[in-house]
């Protein structure tokens, strides 16, 4: 029987939390002194809230969410049910937010359409090359 309060429960909630808020902050653009600065805590302290080595109390959690725009619930979403059994590759997720950061940047449709355009023939090249040649998307090829 899992006990809802059991330290490995908490420490991955913990931890999903500090991963939601680093995902929010690097989308924004924001490095982890700032949002230091933005919550009133040091530099080391919010880097443990990120890396959930430190619990957020719920008042520090609302003014975090609201320095990133956000509401508090949304840190909890996808939160897994159980540990997960793979670690995901942390280099690959910093990338996949800071395209995302990047494309909300940009100021032109034109622009945001040429990104998809050349990620998507990236992606349909990579998919030929492994024998997995994908069908192109609706929208894909019609402009």
């Amino acid at each position: 029987m899992t006990h809802l309060h059991s330290p490995t429960r908490i420490s991955m909630t913990d931890r999903h939390v500090g991963a939601r808020i680093r995902e929010h902050r690097i989308v924004r653009g924001l490095t982890q002194q700032q949002m230091a600065q933005r919550i009133g805590v040091s530099y080391q302290q919010f880097n443990k809230y990120e890396r959930g080595l430190n619990r957020i109390s719920a008042g520090r959690l609302q003014q975090i969410a609201q320095t990133l725009g956000v509401t508090a619930g949304s840190l909890f979403t996808d939160l897994p049910a159980a540990p997960p059994d793979d670690h995901p590759d942390r280099s690959h997720e910093r990338m996949c937010l800071e395209l995302t950061r990047n494309f909300r940047s940009l100021s032109s449709d034109a622009d945001r359409r040429a990104l998809c355009t050349m990620a998507r023939s990236l992606a349909h090249a990579a998919a030929i090359a492994d024998g997995n040649a994908a069908q192109p998307d609706e929208k894909g090829d019609e402009e």
